[in-house]
């Protein structure tokens, strides 16, 4: 039977919920931060300013895989109810937050909630195989949402309750995540007594996760890299910057039918692989073909093209991702290797941001998305001899 149950669905979507608010804690701040953070003691400083960006990714992946594995032995839902909590406390220190300095400690708290490899651990225990890629296509799906999302909402937000504002509405979400966790989302699979708890060393040696984990990298990488540079692209092309959503969220709702078309009926015929493959190298020709159009003057119409070309393949790529980690994972080590999956992911995310910067600055738009197709070709590359269960 390939349709969810009610309580794949109760699942799917409350679980994806929670996902959402950790990833617009992420994306919110991204459009105004830079411009909000000058008016704080020390922002001044352009290296605090991108700690203070980045840090949250770096805290995150350093504690995901921690937070998968006390998941696999105490039990998903404290952890996840502990991570939001801590989440709400970051928020709130950057809320109170009187200079940068302090600024910077708030976000590290807030990525020190790393409930992501829990969440998916535990949506990966309440459905079934065959209707688990679309379960985790929900949460795949929050990424782009929510990028869209902290797109046009974060320049609204800062206008009229500030930086400091933001950080209280996130606090806010994170509260009532968890809520959510404890009242709607589904009791977790009672563990049995001589069931194996998750060992760091089985997902260490295990080929199939690190050759995924290397896709799920490279590609939260380019993710956030490609964006030092699209921004400035589309004001070129004559866009203004407070009109950018115009392009994004019809690219990203679009994407969105392309996949649920093409992702779920192929992954039934079982040709999951197939279609995971080519989405990779959807993402390689579409950042060779955005270093083509940075070369002249770009056109609006072509870009419009490639980001919906880019959503398409990233969207396919965010809902399978999960799904193929949690049926690689070795026998009783389900959140450990979610957790390796989310610690790559955001340390891609951290990468990114650092590297994309570097790169623009020394090569230039031209150069960046040169640099962001041939690493989209090598995760091609590692992934074609993986092996991916039906």
């Amino acid at each position: 039977m390939n349709r969810m149950t009610a309580v794949e669905r109760r699942a799917s979507g409350s679980l994806a919920s929670i996902y959402a608010l950790r990833m617009l804690g992420l994306f919110l701040v991204l459009p105004v931060f830079a411009l909000e953070a000058r008016h704080y003691p020390g922002g001044d400083n352009p290296a605090l300013i991108g700690l203070a960006m980045g840090i949250y990714g770096l805290t995150q992946g350093v504690l995901q895989l921690p937070f998968g594995m006390a998941s696999d032995r105490w039990g998903r839902k404290p952890v996840i109810v502990f991570g939001l909590l801590l989440f709400a406390a970051g928020s709130l220190l950057a809320f109170a937050a009187g200079s940068l300095a302090e600024l910077v400690i708030g976000r590290a708290l807030q990525g020190a909630g790393a409930v992501s490899a829990a969440v998916t651990a535990m949506l990966a225990d309440l459905t079934r195989d065959e209707v688990r890629t679309k379960a985790m296509a929900l949460v795949g799906a929050s990424i782009g949402l929510m990028f869209a999302l902290s797109l046009v909402a974060g320049p609204v937000l800062a206008a009229h309750v500030g930086l400091a504002g933001i950080f209280a509405v996130t606090g806010a979400l994170a509260l009532g995540g968890a809520a959510v966790v404890l009242w709607i989302v589904p009791p977790e699979p009672a563990r049995h007594a001589d069931q194996p708890t998750g060992r760091l060393v089985d997902v260490l040696r295990h080929g199939p996760t690190l050759r995924l984990n290397f896709t799920v990298f490279v590609l939260h990488a380019v993710l956030v890299a490609m964006w030092v540079a699209v921004p400035a692209l589309l004001v070129d092309a004559g866009l203004p910057k407070n009109h950018h959503w115009w392009v994004y969220l019809p690219a990203i709702t679009g994407s969105f039918l392309v996949m649920g078309g093409v992702l779920f009926p192929l992954e039934r015929r079982g040709h999951l692989k197939p279609v995971f493959l080519a989405a990779l190298a959807l993402l390689a020709l579409v950042q060779a073909a955005l270093a083509v159009v940075a070369m002249g003057t770009p056109s609006l119409a072509w870009l419009a093209v490639l980001l919906f070309l880019f959503f398409c393949g990233s969207n396919i790529l965010e809902a399978s991702q999960p799904s193929i980690a949690s049926r690689a994972a070795p026998p009783g080590a389900r959140g450990a290797a979610l957790g390796f999956y989310n610690t790559l992911m955001s340390f891609g995310f951290f990468a990114g941001g650092a590297v994309g910067g570097l790169l623009l600055k020394a090569w230039g738009p031209v150069g960046l998305f040169a640099a962001c197709g041939v690493a989209m070709a090598a995760a091609l590359l590692v992934a074609i001899p993986m092996q991916i269960s039906r």
